[in-house]
């Protein structure tokens, strides 16, 4: 039995949680009701640029239409393979495009498997997750633990987006599959095409095997040993099942070496205390360090809780400028006219140490230059926030930050 001193530490600690939960459900259910029947504003994007890495290609896409329309080409062309994985899904007309595409493959005698995330899609209705036979499809649970409720490895969701058709063109970056997303979201994406293609099929085969139960059949998914690589392009993939978590030290390592620049551009940035101090470290060493945010997303919890980091960078020489009027959900960065990347995780323990996440570095310079002249575009879409408007924020902003702290670490 408790004493005393463990009643009031229980209490003490439900309500430095409590609190702040409560808030945060108050203010989503607000930010929800405020957004109804709204629609973003329309803002600038670069068309599809194309850049050659030895023996392949990469596209860039800023709009998500253009990316669709060369996705579901590529299905269409598809002879004998397609990999797909989504993290969100949804049932409209995007989705449905994707669907029958998909479908169609699968009927002229393309092997086609398919993943997308249970939680991300529960509000996606069950008549649209309704597939054929022909087609191999993985819904990634819900829940995944099991009886093994502790342990911490099963509880990260699916948030890669991935596209492979046969062994020749490749798709990865920040778009879920959707309508929304087609021209009303700021995101960006790639296109690979030679070796690296290699690598986003072992990523997806992986991510099967470590999960497949009885219904997607007895057989893993076996793949060839690609007979060359590109060193230029390389993949990183995020496996909480496997205590893997490369994506943060592949950030951590960029940044302690940059010289020159940093353009980041970030749809939640909720950042632990080491890159904190990676980014405030540049800054103050003479690294122009140019963060992009959304000046309002799609979650407002987690912008509340990415302004907690604010006053840090800017008083070290951080530049923050945030983007206007639409979602930009892109996770890229640029460093140095040389380095860059562009994959599905965010700046997050979420995505750093917590889901299946999926980052593309490329180290090439005529990609950097490309990723400049994006970063440029929407910079023209941003507007810079200054250290003396950043200090003259009202109290209430600085005690709603104060007490959402608590959520830092879960999210």
């Amino acid at each position: 039995m408790g004493g005393p001193l463990s009643t009031m530490a229980r209490r003490a600690l439900g309500v430095f949680f409590g609190v702040p939960m409560l808030v945060a459900v108050v203010m989503t259910a607000v930010d929800s009701y405020r957004r109804r029947g709204k629609k973003p504003k329309p803002f600038p994007s670069d068309p599809p640029g194309d850049v050659t890495i030895g023996d392949g290609a990469v596209r860039t896409y800023t709009y998500g239409q253009d990316l669709y329309d060369d996705m579901l080409a590529a299905i269409e062309d598809a002879e004998q393979q397609i990999l797909f994985e989504s993290y969100i899904w949804k049932g409209d007309e995007v989705g449905e495009q994707f669907k029958r595409a998909l479908t169609d493959a699968a009927a002229r005698g393309v092997e086609v498997y398919a993943i997308y995330d249970g939680f991300a899609n529960l509000v996606v209705s069950p008549l649209f997750k309704r597939f054929g036979p022909r087609l191999r499809v993985m819904e990634y649970p819900v829940y995944n633990a099991g009886w093994r409720f502790f342990d911490l490895r099963r509880y990260g969701r699916d948030h890669r987006k991935i596209l492979v058709v046969d062994d020749k063109v490749g798709f990865v970056g920040g778009y879920n599959v959707g309508t929304a997303y087609a021209t009303e979201w700021r995101d960006t994406h790639v296109r690979i095409t030679g070796p690296g293609v290699a690598d986003l099929k072992r990523a997806f085969a992986d991510f099967w095997n470590l999960h497949r139960r009885a219904e997607h059949g007895r057989r893993p998914l076996l793949l060839e040993t690609a007979s060359d690589w590109e060193p230029r392009i390389r993949v990183h993939r995020n496996v909480p099942r496997l205590w893997m978590f490369p994506i943060r030290a592949m950030y951590l390592e960029a940044i302690a070496r940059a010289y020159s620049h940093i353009y980041m551009t970030h749809a939640y940035f909720i950042p632990d205390s080491d890159f904190v101090e990676a980014l405030t470290s540049a800054a103050r060493r003479g690294v122009d360090v140019r963060l992009l945010v959304p000046a309002t997303s799609n979650h407002v919890v987690a912008d509340w809780l990415s302004r907690g980091y604010y006053g840090q960078l800017l008083s070290s020489g951080v530049r923050i400028f945030l983007y206007q009027g639409a979602m930009v959900h892109a996770k890229t960065s640029t460093i140095d006219g040389r380095w860059s990347t562009i994959g599905t995780a965010n700046i997050d323990r979420l995505s750093m140490t917590g889901n299946y996440e999926i980052n593309v570095e490329f180290i090439d310079r005529e990609l950097a230059a490309q990723m400049e002249r994006i970063f440029e575009t929407d910079l023209s879409n941003a507007q810079e926030l200054k250290r003396e408007e950043w200090d003259s924020r009202g109290v209430h902003k600085k005690f709603t930050e104060m007490v959402l702290a608590p959520l830092r670490p879960f999210l």
